[in-house]
């Protein structure tokens, strides 16, 4: 098939450093690309991909350093560019969450629309009911919750490259690890609380947001101070299977609906056990027991760590590999794909969705 992705600038695809929905778009493209179809990534020009690149921006929107610069601008500038290619393609597989609606209502028949963000914001349901023809996945079940009548056809889940991440690292077992972005939702108080009680060093490598220094200095810093608590700051990929393969565990104890959580399968195939809040889609990526818990306080949480060190790693790799690789992703969205085109499934070995 030739199939196009359509990736935000708001990052590099993939991303040198935190972002999750560029980061997926890169794994799903190369592995698309991989099984042998032709595909066409829309992105920004340093994007490292096996497909054909269509550079859009001269550079993502995040690490540029103009001060005064228009995502907005950016990313209409793209999607008339696609426009204008549309014919050349069988698919075109949107990332961008709805800002291509207007533009696209004709063609919707032949997009896919991956939505990859929490969709429990005021006039949302309004827009997608104004245009319910637009095929719709999402990347959880709980993620629909807010939209329950949004033209939905799967659910799909986030898959990784184990090639990107790497083999697991012989785990050494003497620190929690906390990854992603400094925020209130995503609750590093709590990993720090949880840490200190269970008597192991927490490793904080996360990114602050401008929105979020204010939090970060007032909350989280004073908290540094104190025994126990290594800020490692921001890490890209590279650095990514030392630092979550030789923890104990990865803390994801958050405070919001999340609707995936990339790290949790970052963790896991490196064979580190996750401890994660009962939040959002926690419970559809986290086998109980198995790699990793499902914990609604802190009490629980702290029980939870000593319980980790018991878990096979081994296992905890192999299940990654079985439901979140990206060859399994990419077939799955192949499966969407013929679907659409053709009204049938292919005779692919798409793993079960939602």
């Amino acid at each position: 098939m030739k199939i196009t992705q359509v990736a935000p600038l708001y990052e590099a695809v993939p991303p040198r450093f935190y972002g999750g929905t560029e980061r997926i778009v890169a794994h799903l493209t190369d592995a698309l690309v991989e099984l042998g179809h032709d595909v066409t990534l829309f992105a920004s020009a340093e994007a490292r991909t096996g497909a054909t690149l269509v550079p859009v921006r001269s550079q993502a929107i995040r690490l540029d350093p103009h001060a005064l610069k228009s995502d907005l601008a950016a990313h209409l500038c793209m999607l008339q560019e696609v426009r204008l290619r549309e014919s050349e393609f069988d698919v075109i597989h949107f990332h961008v969450d709805l800002i291509h609606f207007p533009f696209f209502e004709e063609l919707a028949h032949k997009t896919v629309t991956t939505l990859h963000g929490r969709l429990d914001l005021k006039d949302l349901p309004e827009a997608y009911a104004r245009w319910p023809q637009y095929p719709l996945v999402s990347i959880s079940d709980d993620q629909r919750r807010p939209l329950p009548a949004a033209s939905w056809v799967r659910t799909i889940q986030h898959g990784l490259s184990d090639l990107l991440l790497g083999s697991p690292a012989g785990p050494k077992g003497d620190y929690l690890a906390f990854l992603g972005r400094i925020s209130p939702e995503k609750r590093p108080d709590r990993a720090i609380a949880i840490a200190r009680r269970a008597g192991l060093t927490l490793r904080i490598a996360a990114k602050v947001d401008a929105v979020d220094r204010a939090y970060f200095a007032e909350v989280i810093e004073p908290l540094l101070d104190g025994p126990g608590v290594e800020f490692v700051g921001e890490i890209g990929d590279s650095e990514k299977p030392a630092f979550l393969g030789n923890a104990a565990a990865l803390l994801f104890p958050i405070d919001w609906p999340e609707p995936f959580g990339l790290v949790m399968i970052e963790a896991m195939a490196c064979g580190t056990p996750v401890i994660a809040w009962r939040c959002g889609a926690v419970p559809e990526i986290v086998e109980d027991g198995v790699t990793g818990f499902i914990v609604s306080s802190e009490d629980e949480a702290v029980r939870a760590v000593e319980a980790a060190f018991r878990l096979d790693r081994p296992t905890i790799r192999h299940a990654f590999e079985q439901r979140f690789s990206a060859r399994v992703m990419a077939r799955n969205y192949l499966g969407l794909y013929w679907s659409l085109a053709h009204g049938s499934d292919p005779d692919l070995p798409v793993a079960a969705t939602g």
